[in-house]
């Protein structure tokens, strides 16, 4: 195949980067490659952008150095990336699932008066995920590094930095940095202020592109906008008007699209814009299947064992509350995670099932919410990796009455970024690759008895 006939999306997630090269007309997978990133663990997470280019180019060379005819990028959400005048990083990223910027996230609170006034003019409540308040951090811990600032960017915006020399973002991923107003499709200068006032900001964040803009060239193939990796998943799901996706990732995020910016003054809805033009209130859990994952290791079994044990128990057995490194949506970020209903008879299987409740439970949570600002009468699109067990599915599909489908996307975020390269390559609606592509499919799940199990979490996790 030609250069003319081949588009490349990347997935630069808190994990891995993930190169994936599609047919530009059929859609069709052609070469993928993969390549892992440092470990990170709360409270502290931090890792060295540099070694996000190194894992694109080993993934690139694995996909086999294809010649595309474009190119996109979807990253972690939030990150803070704080360059100098070299554009070389002055420390180490902090990503989104950092918690040490929390005191900072309810001091820019309190600077603005009130959760709800910080919604109305940004959509979203800070959070420490957010980019405003790991700034705040950084100004006020490490001074020198803080005086040697020259650009902030997103962990996205770095790769596309490193392919086309130039500083842009988007639109969808700049509404997660705390400083960026999906509303007015602006900067808000006196939100950063806050942080330092002294900053000459203009000249520090980047350009916001259009979902249509190309953000330069990389070997002579055109780059796209890319985007925050929530806002390329639901490209690369094909997410129809009146779904709704469920995510499990390391971290969970339920979320889906809206014609209007929401603000939700409880800060559980981030009122996110999408890489469209349009709007993505989500919602974020900092706990899925890495408890999924905890559990399965104290249990000694692989993921096809936990899932059978975990479909073999009854309901009624413990729960667990997930909190295991803090929490995001509610926000404690201090708390750890609880197990309830312990008896001396509890089983293994018991053990395993309270587990995927807990996961279950903390995302419908956050689907209850997102009701208030989107209407939700369609399906549920369960993505991630956490979506391929058999346990996740089942429980889901119990204990929601949405027609839920697993998707068939099997890297969604690198999957929307090839979309996104695709439309900014051809001009064309995004919508109009997902469906020459083919995408949005899905198998659909029958449920499994969930019994009481949401009112006793509810009840655990309101104590």
């Amino acid at each position: 195949m030609t250069a003319a006939t081949l588009v490349a999306g990347v997935d630069s997630s808190t994990q891995s980067t993930k190169v994936e090269v599609r047919d530009l007309v059929t859609g069709a997978v052609v070469a993928s490659g993969s390549a892992p990133h440092p470990v990170v663990t709360p409270p502290c997470s931090e890792q060295d952008p540099r070694s996000w280019f190194a894992a694109f180019e080993a993934a690139w060379a694995q996909a086999g150095s294809p010649q595309v005819a474009a190119i996109s990028v979807g990253g972690q959400q939030h990150g803070m990336v704080v360059l100098d005048a070299d554009d070389q990083p002055v420390c180490r990223a902090k990503l989104w699932n950092d918690t040490e910027s929390s005191d900072d996230a309810a001091w820019l609170i309190d600077q603005l008066g009130s959760p709800a006034t910080w919604a109305d003019a940004v959509g979203s409540v800070p959070v420490a995920a957010f980019t405003i308040t790991k700034l705040s951090w950084l100004h006020r811990t490490h001074p020198d590094a803080w005086r040697r600032l020259a650009r902030v960017v997103l962990p996205h915006d770095y790769l596309t930095h490193r392919l086309t020399g130039g500083f842009t973002t988007d639109r969808g991923d700049a509404s997660g940095t705390g400083y960026w107003s999906p509303a007015t499709e602006s900067y808000r200068w006196d939100l950063l202020d806050l942080v330092d006032a002294d900053v000459a900001w203009p000249e520090v964040v980047p350009e916001v592109l259009g979902s249509m803009d190309r953000a330069g060239l990389w070997n002579g193939a055109v780059v796209a906008p890319g985007s925050g990796d929530n806002m390329a998943a639901a490209l690369g799901v094909g997410l129809g008007p009146g779904d709704a996706v469920m995510s499990f990732g390391t971290s969970g995020a339920v979320f889906a699209t809206s014609s209007t910016p929401a603000a939700d003054p409880s800060g559980a809805v981030a009122g996110f814009a999408d890489a469209t033009g349009r709007y993505l209130p989500l919602v974020c859990t900092s706990n899925a299947t890495k408890v999924l994952d905890a559990v399965r290791r104290l249990l000694g079994v692989d993921h096809a064992e936990f899932d059978d044990l975990a479909l073999a128990a009854e309901p009624g057995g413990p729960i667990v509350l997930p909190y295991f490194d803090g929490e995001r949506t509610p926000y404690r970020p201090e708390a750890t995670g609880m197990i309830d209903g312990m008896r001396t008879d509890v089983s293994r299987a018991q053990f395993a099932r309270a587990a995927v409740d807990g996961v279950v439970c903390g995302l419908l949570d956050g689907l209850d919410a997102l009701q208030a600002h989107a209407a939700l009468d369609g399906r549920l699109v369960l993505v991630g990796g956490g979506a391929k067990s058999r346990a996740v599915q089942r429980v889901v599909a119990g204990l929601t009455a949405m027609d839920v489908v697993v998707s068939d996307a099997e890297q969604a975020v690198a999957t929307g970024a090839a979309v996104q390269a695709a439309a900014v390559l051809e001009q064309c609606d995004h919508r109009a690759i997902q469906q020459r592509w083919g995408l949005g499919e899905g198998t659909v799940i029958s449920g499994v008895d969930g019994g009481d199990v949401r009112l006793r979490y509810a009840t655990l996790r309101d104590r």
